[in-house]
């Protein structure tokens, strides 16, 4: 089974893993905590009326978790690299061999630049509409592909074009992580909605 290394625990790489885990893509994050959700209050963000960023952001960690999403809290990366058959991704502590990479680590661009994405002359990360970067299998969302144009929904959304892009490649057809009340009849046990 594929794999994706997750660089980044807001939005969008928390998007990104719920989406590849719930279709068949193994998640590893590897979260710092250092979002800026924990600074923001969502008024605008579709679905959620009024919430603040940590609650927010606690619930997003939940629903990962919840299928089964490797998630290291507060593991920082120090290193990524090519391997040429997929990433290595190290920390302090060890080492991820991955199949994909999604970086979303806000707006520090530092490890795309390590691994030697592209860059656009506005100094942020070049990316395709689905977020790949000009490495191969490599993929970069949220504020550093955007320059100040920063929106947590956005983001969430970078993390899904980059999970449905890696879950295309994987099952090679064109793939849409849509979801009916039956299905989540069968997954939930007729919670869903509760």
């Amino acid at each position: 089974m594929a794999n994706v290394a997750i660089v980044g625990g807001g939005p969008a790489g928390l998007s990104a893993a719920l989406f590849c885990q719930k279709n068949g893509v193994d998640a590893t994050v590897f979260d710092s905590d250092k979002t800026w959700m924990h600074k923001a209050h969502l008024f605008n963000y579709p679905g959620i009326g009024s919430q603040d960023g940590t609650a927010y952001m606690e619930t997003l960690r939940n629903q990962v978790d919840s299928f089964g999403v490797d998630r290291r809290q507060d593991a920082a990366v120090t290193d990524v690299e090519a391997t040429g058959d997929g990433f290595s991704v190290a920390t302090d502590d060890d080492s991820l061999d991955a199949d994909y990479l999604v970086l979303a680590t806000g707006a520090n661009r530092d490890l795309a630049e390590d691994l030697g994405c592209d860059f656009t002359d506005d100094d942020v990360v070049d990316v395709e509409v689905n977020m790949q970067t000009s490495v191969a299998d490599a993929y970069a969302t949220g504020a550093m592909v955007r320059t100040e144009e920063w929106q947590a929904v956005i983001s969430a959304g970078d993390g899904a074009a980059a999970a449905l892009n890696i879950l295309s490649k994987e099952k090679g057809e064109n793939f849409h992580d849509f979801d009916t009340p039956a299905d989540a009849d069968e997954t939930f046990g007729g919670m869903a909605g509760e």
